[in-house]
């Protein structure tokens, strides 16, 4: 075994580690997850379904929460990754809104 992996695997049996895979601070970015892996589950489903004013309050809640997972000590980048991924693709959803309502061919169809 390379010393990289050795390294890594007694990494991973520290007391450290199954102390952070005990916390809040883990637990936490993890069941936040299920958000942004909605979110990307929602790009195959007709646009018009999205609500753009959900959109916008899950854009401005992941940005109040990578501010909170930068500052917090230590920082949480595994929080900080959830919501960064969370944030593009909410936007993703809110251009596929605004392409759906103003841009496209069939916005001056009616809707149901």
């Amino acid at each position: 075994m390379g010393s990289v992996a050795k390294k890594m695997v007694d990494s991973l049996k520290s007391k450290e580690f199954r102390t952070y895979l005990m916390s809040t601070h883990f637990w936490g970015p993890v069941a936040n997850w299920g958000i942004p892996i909605a979110a990307i589950a929602d790009f195959n489903k007709d646009p018009k379904f999205i609500s753009p004013n959900m959109t916008v309050a899950l854009c401005a809640y992941s940005l109040m929460f990578m501010r909170f997972a930068w500052k917090v000590q230590p920082r949480n980048m595994l929080l900080f990754a959830c919501h960064f991924t969370n944030e593009l693709t909410q936007l993703g959803q809110l251009g596929r809104y605004v392409h759906y309502t103003y841009i496209s061919p069939q916005s001056t169809d009616s809707r149901v």
